[in-house]
């Protein structure tokens, strides 16, 4: 497989379930019949990235078991409300997860998104509390939007919109990474890089 093919495959397995949840809210309007659709395409996506790379990262892992969990139990319970406060859960963890390693001195932030940058301890820290708050925002972004919005509404929130968020604050931690990274890494930064870290639906 070309490094091409691949960042396109990589694109279809990171994105496919995110396209899919939003495309079946928009037609259907109805997030239990979304989750019909999620459950399965999660599924594949989770098989084709092992396949891939022969593993996972945390964060996509979880957030795809999580949409399996949650979307199964929206299906089975017929409550749209269960999918809609997994964002929530998700987010809330990821904070919680993040201030836990923070408290305790450890670099939680490179166990959860896989970050392979060496950096100082104290830009870690600076970094690993930037993030536990911005998904504890998003949490509470997350209830407000479900609470008040239509279905529809909420599902471009959740995607394209936290994606685009989570993108601009990864852009805007930018100055910070490049002022401590090795000159090594540094290089290396200056290629195109991943997207950012996304909740899956």
């Amino acid at each position: 497989m070309t490094p091409k093919t691949r960042m396109w495959v990589r694109a279809a397995i990171d994105y496919g379930p995110l396209i899919g949840f939003l495309a079946a809210t928009q037609i259907t309007g109805n997030a239990v019949t979304a989750s019909l659709v999620i459950v399965p395409i999660s599924l594949v996506a989770l098989a084709a990235a092992w396949f891939m790379d022969r593993r996972i990262a945390p964060m996509p892992l979880v957030t795809a078991v999580m949409a399996v969990v949650f979307g199964s139990a929206t299906v089975l319970l017929h409550d749209e409300r269960i999918i809609k406060m997994k964002p929530t859960v998700l987010y809330a963890g990821f904070g919680a997860f993040l201030l836990s390693g923070y408290a305790r001195g450890k670099n939680a932030l490179k166990a959860l998104m896989g970050d392979a940058f060496h950096l100082p301890e104290p830009v870690v820290r600076t970094l690993t509390l930037r993030y536990a708050l911005m998904f504890f925002a998003l949490a509470v972004a997350n209830e407000v939007v479900w609470r008040t919005q239509s279905t529809r509404v909420w599902a471009f929130f959740k995607f394209p919109g936290v994606a685009i968020v989570i993108f601009l604050f990864a852009m805007s931690q930018a100055p910070l990474l490049m002022k401590h990274m090795p000159d090594e890494e540094a290089e290396k930064s200056k290629e195109p890089a991943p997207g950012p870290p996304i909740d899956a639906p």
